[in-house]
């Protein structure tokens, strides 16, 4: 390739360009991708991409990825197609993620590979296909600690993705008890929040479960009075509040009508509400999965096995096998093992 200039300098690639451009425009908190602390197998530098670009792009093309388009959100089995899935909230936190993200002038391109990778351990069913195999795993099971180990064993037959600590870094820690290393981490998790707060509020108002006057005004008179509103109103204060900053924070008085409006969401729609009626169906199907394959791994797809044969433990290798599947897969599976031939739906 051809010496590229740019800024008065010549560079020997696109990849060094990027660089060397990172350096001039970018926050002086961001994160530059020639300062990575790198993969943990060393590999030849692309000579187009950044590593962070890199991982976004081998998130993006995983298998694991394509997957979470027919797993649960929150709502099972809705009818109709408009509602959330594992795959569209993660779209939906990348864009306001990189939209904050570019504002603070912080590395868009780390920032999206975290947003798009954050989520790729959940279970069939949501958090409550979670839930079961955390009691059922002596060694526990959390959705976070899984996207990691999908990134680093499970995709491409054992290999893992082989990405970047920081990405890593921003993966496993996204959810409200984490602390991610860099402010691309700790913007994922925000947006994470402000996503799924404000597209569950949405769906459970398309599914008719509330309405926009059921919200109480004290969350409403902060945040919005629709879900554009709030949206707009969450991502604006993020970035008035962290601006300039070595920290990403939102201002007390948003901060606290966002908690309690997910307060308000828990107790009327995420437990016990017309939403979750199904869920103990849902539950006793990944319960029964469990039990089977842990008497009968040799049921599971050879990949998993050989896990086994490379010392995993049993109970780890179920919970891989499971915690891949898409809720169609996970029903499929129920219904050959558990439900006999001539009562199947077809």
């Amino acid at each position: 390739m051809a010496e590229i200039l740019f800024s008065g300098k010549e560079y020997s690639c696109i990849r060094e360009m990027l660089e060397a451009r990172e350096r001039l425009i970018l926050s002086p908190f961001a994160s530059f991708a020639a300062d990575s602390k790198g993969r943990d197998r060393s590999e030849p530098k692309c000579d187009i991409r950044t590593d962070y670009q890199r991982d976004r792009d081998r998130i993006l093309h995983s298998k694991s990825f394509r997957r979470m388009k027919r797993k649960t959100q929150v709502f099972l089995a809705p009818e109709g197609d408009h509602y959330r899935t594992r795959l569209t909230h993660t779209l939906e936190v990348s864009q306001i993620a990189r939209t904050i993200s570019k504002a603070l002038l912080l590395n868009e391109d780390l920032t999206e590979a975290i947003a798009l990778g954050h989520d790729l351990g959940h279970t069939p069913f949501g958090h409550s296909g979670e839930a079961v195999l955390d009691k059922l795993c002596s060694e526990g099971f959390e959705h976070s600690e899984q996207s990691v180990r999908i990134v680093e064993v499970l995709e491409k037959g054992g290999k893992g993705l082989n990405l970047t600590k920081e990405t890593r870094d921003g993966i496993l820690n996204h959810q409200t008890s984490g602390h991610p290393a860099t402010l691309e981490g700790q913007v994922v998790r925000l947006s994470d929040k402000i996503a799924y707060l404000n597209h569950d509020v949405d769906d459970a108002i398309r599914a008719g479960l509330i309405t926009e006057e059921d919200i109480p005004g004290e969350f409403t008179e902060v945040l919005g009075f629709n879900v554009h509103d709030r949206l707009n109103s969450l991502i604006h204060d993020v970035i008035e509040h962290s601006i300039g900053k070595p920290e990403i924070e939102m201002s007390p008085d948003h901060q606290a009508a966002m908690q309690g409006l997910r307060h308000w969401m828990f107790r009327n729609i995420y437990v016990g509400g017309k939403a979750k009626a199904e869920e103990h169906k849902a539950q006793q199907m990944i319960e029964l999965l469990f039990e089977y394959y842990m008497k009968h791994p040799e049921a599971m797809t050879s990949e998993y096995r050989m896990l086994m044969d490379k010392g995993t433990s049993r109970e780890r290798a179920v919970c891989d096998y499971i915690s891949g599947m898409t809720d169609n897969y996970a029903i499929e599976k129920f219904e050959e093992l558990f439900v006999p031939l001539g009562w199947r739906v077809l």
